[in-house]
């Protein structure tokens, strides 16, 4: 059996036979197998739109072809007596958990939100209320807050090949579609993500784990810079070693965290608001044409120097997309996006942020404690403007004219909008850095203008940061770990779970 490489550039409505007959023509053989190994969309010539697909084809016809040798995490297993707890159930708990539990360990995860099903009725009853949930919305939940997004699949993150294919196999095995393991930018989509987080419990329960749900994590119990035992909601808990995945939005995590000696420091992170327009404005203005066969829906990546000293940019662009209430505490406003696998909504949304350090926000140096607090009143400012859990909006044009002129404002949020003067509501330093990047994406994007901006989004980053060894472990302490989101070193499910992996094999590997 003889292996080799191939690359092509297909029509972005091409079929399986297309591939075939493409790669049969191209080395003159009948009988072979082909699997794709990376399909990303080339539209930088709007005429000529068109896929680079890379295969990998398989033939007895094929002599002294390419031998590969995919390398795979190796998670070695011996029995062990150890009992470790794991906090938090979205990717960089739920991974260091899967991995500690093939290795021999015994695991515990505590999720202070309850299972997927529940969750998502709760979060449901709350955009038909706006009756909020503390135990079960968009922040706090089995799967975290990436349960309901889009589902992004990417990340900048270096050296992560293994840790990468791990999760992608792992996923596929949950049920993600196996696209996952080869497209240039794959998603889930919120509807596959809450199958895949119950499969990816389900796997891990098979293995001997436990998880206990709607459990929160109120204290730890700390001997000579060691944890003992960790204290819930539902009881204590022995702990050989602590892993908290708790993401960044539980601030009252971070505060009994620091009341116990666990270092933290500030620093930069992104605020700003919700960027909305029609998808037929975004795929006319990338593709050229309102649609465009076998794609899905257009994206978009901006960023902008803006005034020189705030990049803007945008993230966790939402095609197709939803923009949602996604504030973690009652009496706190803030928005986020997600979409579905299918991205065939009618609206794009993606946050538009400027980057700032808390110090500066805040106009004088502060602790991690103060930073949280800050932060924490600008989103407690947008829910006692709109009264509630609308969302405090106004157009792009008006937010550059700073002036409120436009009154029909279209949107896919549920629970509704408020006109509002945000240029006021935001933070006075990035509203000039935002203006400004906002006149370059119109200038980068014909028809971004037609769009609006809405909401607090606050949860681009964390604003503060765990000390810890690259590892995952915090200093000064011999056995409690930091990873994912809330370590203020991760962002995003790849790198949150790359980074639980890589902090549970350190002790799998001691």
């Amino acid at each position: 059996m003889g292996i080799k490489k191939l690359s092509f550039k297909l029509p972005t409505d091409f079929s399986e036979e297309m591939l075939r007959n493409r790669v049969a023509r191209e080395l003159r053989i009948k009988d072979f197998s082909v699997q794709i190994e990376n399909k990303s969309l080339d539209a930088r010539n709007k005429a000529n739109i068109h896929w680079l697909v890379q295969v990998v084809v398989s033939s007895p016809e094929i002599k002294n072809g390419e031998q590969i040798e995919p390398e795979t995490l190796r998670i070695p297993f011996k029995k062990r007596t150890e009992k470790i707890v794991v906090v938090g159930s979205g990717p960089a708990g739920m991974f260091a958990a899967l991995v500690l539990q093939k290795a021999g360990f015994a695991v515990t995860i505590l999720e202070r939100g309850s299972d997927v099903q529940k969750r998502g009725k709760s979060i449901l009853n709350f955009e038909r209320t706006g009756n909020f949930d503390p135990q079960n919305n968009y922040a706090f939940g089995e799967g975290g807050a990436g349960t309901f997004s889009d589902g992004k699949l990417t990340s900048r993150s270096k050296h992560i090949s293994l840790e990468k294919k791990f999760i992608l196999s792992t996923y596929v095995e949950a049920g993600a579609p196996s696209e996952i393991e080869y497209m240039a930018h794959p998603h889930l989509g919120t509807d596959n993500l809450r199958k895949i987080v119950q499969n990816l419990r389900n796997s891990f329960e098979n293995l001997g784990g436990k998880i206990l749900f709607e459990t929160l994590l109120t204290d730890i119990v700390v001997k000579n810079s060691k944890i003992q035992e960790v204290v819930t909601s539902n009881g204590n808990f022995p702990a050989d070693a602590l892993f908290l995945a708790t993401g960044h939005s539980a601030y009252e995590t971070f505060r009994m965290l620091i009341r116990h000696g666990v270092p933290f420091r500030t620093k930069n992170f992104a605020i700003g608001s919700r960027m909305e327009h029609p998808q037929e404005i975004i795929n006319i203005a990338q593709w050229g044409k309102p649609q465009l066969p076998g794609v899905k829906a257009a994206e978009y990546r901006l960023t902008s120097p803006a005034d020189g000293q705030h990049q803007v940019f945008s993230f966790c662009m939402c095609p197709g997309g939803i923009v949602v209430p996604a504030a973690a505490y009652e009496n706190t406003n803030i928005v986020n996006g997600m979409s579905f696998y299918s991205r065939g909504g009618n609206f794009a949304n993606a946050a538009c942020v400027a980057g700032i350090h808390p110090d500066e926000l805040a106009g004088k140096t502060v602790s991690p404690l103060d930073a949280l607090s800050v932060l924490e009143k600008y989103e407690e400012s947008f829910f006692s403007f709109s009264g509630g859990y609308k969302a405090p909006a106004c157009s792009i044009r008006d937010f550059l004219k700073t002036k409120l002129s436009e009154s029909k404002l279209r949107s896919s949020y549920p629970l509704g909008l408020i006109q509002a003067p945000l240029w006021e509501l935001l933070p006075g330093k990035i509203v000039p850095a935002m203006q400004a990047g906002l006149a370059d994406f119109m200038r980068k994007m014909h028809g971004f203008d037609n769009g609006i901006l809405l909401g607090f989004e606050s949860k681009t980053s964390s604003p503060v940061q765990v000390m810890r060894e690259p590892k995952g472990k915090v200093d000064g302490f011999e056995n409690l770990f930091m990873v994912g989101e809330g370590s203020g070193y991760a962002g995003g499910i790849i790198s949150s779970a790359a980074d639980g992996i890589k902090a549970a094999m350190s002790i799998v590997l001691k």
